[in-house]
């Protein structure tokens, strides 16, 4: 597949070495020579250096027979300009945007082809507030991962001696948890995973177990093999980035949130854009007087 991804940063790099790894044809455009240098220098790729909106610069990165756009330039109005003149001008048939901002997500008509014309949008800062809020759903879980649109879930737990399902054969799941289809993919003990799974391999306490079940079913697997855990309330969260405004976001609702951001025109900033539930705090979160006296102890 012949596939041109627009800007060189760290996102660009990530997404150039994992699909350089499966043979594709790849072109990056950037207006950095330094980092287009030092890409091509460690990868099977080509590099253009210019301006990856204007016409003329795709042009000369081959985007007139590329299968798909990957843009990961830093600003949101580029990725979607890039993708806006691939599409009408190009025909490129598939286009790619990371979008940090909420308001672009996918299924937006914003991002249809009478707009911006962009088939996905990704966006890191997404996953990773996703992935945080996960683990404070299932308090009890090492790892959640999330497929087939949210309706599937890969957990990882850790097995514990009051688990009904630990030191009994797998093959005895299906009568010991009937409720909750799932299937043990893998399972690691002393950090080494076990070479073969079947119907007489046992879960023993401390395992470290991942699990494919429905993800409605995942608080019956979690206390199925370990404890399901008190509900998360209260949460501290420490930097008021990106990830940090995110994630107050997404908690707001059902939580009690406290963040502690050192910068003071950031704090006025989050103060502004969250509601006066959430407390914003000026300071370091490495202060232990500071976290002493806003009850750290007291957080989940």
């Amino acid at each position: 597949m012949k596939i041109l991804i627009l800007g060189a940063g760290r996102v660009g790099e990530s997404v150039a070495e994992a699909l350089a790894s499966e043979k594709n044809d790849i072109t990056v455009v950037d207006s950095d020579v330094q980092r287009l240098g030092e890409l091509q220098a460690r990868l099977d790729l080509r590099t253009v250096a210019g301006n990856g909106i204007q016409p003329s610069v795709l042009r000369d990165a081959g985007i007139e027979d590329t299968d798909m756009l990957i843009a990961c330039a830093p600003l949101d109005e580029t990725n979607l300009v890039a993708c806006k003149v691939a599409h009408d001008v190009f025909g490129v048939p598939t286009t790619i945007a990371r979008v940090r901002s909420d308001e672009f997500g996918d299924g937006s008509p914003l991002l249809d082809k009478a707009g911006f014309a962009v088939d996905r949008v990704i966006c890191p800062e997404a996953s990773v507030t996703r992935y945080i809020g996960k683990l404070i759903e299932y308090p009890s879980a090492l790892q959640v991962l999330e497929f087939a649109r949210g309706l599937v879930s890969l957990v990882a737990v850790r097995a514990v001696t009051e688990g009904p399902m630990v030191r009994r054969p797998l093959a005895e799941i299906p009568a010991l948890v009937p409720e909750a289809e799932m299937r043990i993919v893998a399972i690691y003990r002393s950090n080494k995973a076990l070479a073969r799974l079947d119907g007489t391999t046992q879960v023993e306490p401390g395992d470290e177990v991942f699990v494919l079940a429905a993800t409605a079913h995942l608080p019956r697997v979690l206390g199925a093999l370990g404890k399901l855990g008190e509900p998360t309330r209260r949460v501290m969260i420490a930097g008021g980035g990106k990830v940090g405004l995110r994630l107050a976001r997404q908690l707001q609702r059902d939580h009690v949130i406290k963040i502690v951001e050192p910068s003071r025109a950031r704090c006025e900033y989050l103060a502004a854009q969250l509601p006066a539930e959430v407390l914003v705090l000026q300071g370091d979160a490495t202060d232990e007087a500071l976290l002493g006296g806003e009850n750290v102890q007291d957080m989940d």
